[in-house]
């Protein structure tokens, strides 16, 4: 499967819920992927992964698994042209910053990964994507259908600023108002205008394309206002 293509998104969404940087107030150039950490007092939510009932999903099938491991969150899908993800269970009204460490611990590079907002159900929300070959994408799903919204043709985009093969990627996902945007390691990487859903859950999610097995570690996953 060509994963530039949408339609091998809207194959791949159809499934079953897995339940020395500049001076920047916030940033830890140290931290994995050039960890940028939000300001102590813009945090709406946090997540070390630290405890295994701080609200995500304990899911095991057939098809992969999403649960608390190693220090933080894996999620592991081991069927062809899958996605699993999971969500904390939480609200959010407001426009909302979310930022996370992504490493890919197994399974091909010809993967995604990355972070869900305004998650209205299981067939309505946003999800900003990366891949260990260096794409990325910002996709809407409505209704149940899948559609890439931040390239004109539909697909998935080549960039730079992707940490390629078994790496760490920091990665943030901006919803503010209608403006949607995904950073890769303090790189912009893709941005969409959308104003379907206004407020909602966020979450994570890692999918397959024609090789199973991807296997991504999440750790210090924060939540902020922007």
């Amino acid at each position: 499967m060509n994963k530039k293509l949408i339609g091998a998104f809207i194959a791949l969404m159809l499934v079953t819920m897995a339940c020395g940087l500049p001076s920047i107030p916030g940033v830890n150039p140290s931290s994995p992927g050039g960890n940028v950490q939000p300001a102590q007092q813009n945090v709406l939510f946090k997540d070390d992964f630290s405890n295994p009932d701080s609200g995500w999903d304990h899911s095991s099938t057939d098809n992969g698994s999403t649960d608390y491991e190693n220090g933080g969150y894996r999620i592991h899908v081991i069927t062809t042209n899958y996605e699993k993800w999971a969500n904390p269970s939480k609200v959010f009204q407001d426009d909302v910053r979310i930022e996370v460490d992504a490493t890919k611990i197994g399974g091909p590079d010809n993967n995604d990964f990355g972070i869900l907002c305004r998650y209205q159900d299981r067939d309505n929300y946003y999800q900003f994507v990366i891949a260990s070959d260096g794409y990325a994408a910002i996709l809407k799903l409505e209704s149940g259908n899948s559609t890439v919204i931040s390239s004109s043709d539909g697909k998935l985009q080549q960039v730079d600023g992707i940490n390629t093969g078994a790496a760490t990627n920091h990665i943030r996902a901006d919803c503010i108002g209608s403006t949607l945007t995904l950073y890769a390691n303090g790189n912009q990487v893709a941005t969409a205008s959308d104003s379907s859903f206004k407020g909602g859950d966020i979450g994570l999610s890692a999918g397959t394309y024609d090789t199973g097995g991807t296997d991504i570690l999440f750790k210090n996953f924060y939540v902020y206002a922007p």
